[in-house]
């Protein structure tokens, strides 16, 4: 008993200056990656907790499930990891699964890697960086959407078109790229109309 506790004792030694430092790199790569481009972007606080519980809870369970020698148990765990990518209210957006996708695949790639410091540094830096550039608009501008009911059916034919877009950027205040009708309702004279704006 004595032997087993001291090879144990020996055993959590060896493993607790690895796992600070995957861990440390973890969550230095989550909270730049949310605080530094998700918050200045778009501006919301609500789901910081969400992105890091995650990214935490998928850390610690790829860690321990990466030092179990059965292939076929840590594959159906992380099969299981990926299936919380299932987790869906009506609060959250592609855009915000996308960050949260990003939070669960820096939590596993970090904790499941058998690289050295230097490559779990420069896969996170990779993927912020990455996430900096597409949020950026160099490689595709920005360009976001609002669903509308409008109160104006008469501006809806084709050679009304221009107007139509005139009225609904006095209105909302977007410089209108293109503009789709999803549905009429003549009998209460209203339309609904999908508009693309170039968003900051």
């Amino acid at each position: 008993m004595q032997l087993l506790q001291i090879s144990l004792d020996t055993a959590w030694v060896e493993i607790t200056p690895i796992l600070g430092i995957k861990l440390a790199i973890d969550l230095l790569s989550v909270l730049v990656l949310v605080r530094g481009v998700y918050l200045n972007k778009h501006h919301r606080t609500d789901l910081f907790l969400t992105f890091f519980s995650f990214n935490i809870i998928v850390f610690f369970i790829s860690y321990l499930l990466n030092r179990v020698e059965m292939s076929t148990g840590a594959a159906f765990g992380l099969f299981a990891i990926f299936s919380i990518l299932r987790y869906r209210t009506e609060g959250i957006s592609a855009r915000d699964m996308t960050y949260l996708f990003l939070c669960i695949a820096i939590g596993l790639i970090t904790a499941v890697s058998r690289g050295n410091i230097t490559e779990h540094f420069i896969i996170s830096a990779f993927i912020i960086l990455l996430t900096i550039l597409l949020e950026s608009g160099f490689v595709l501008k920005n360009r976001a959407c609002m669903r509308i009911v409008f109160d104006r059916t008469d501006l809806i034919h084709p050679e009304k078109r221009n107007e139509l877009i005139e009225e609904l950027e006095n209105r909302t205040g977007f410089k209108i790229n293109h503009i789709e009708f999803e549905d009429i309702d003549y009998l209460k004279d209203s339309v609904v109309v999908q508009i693309y704006y170039a968003h900051k």
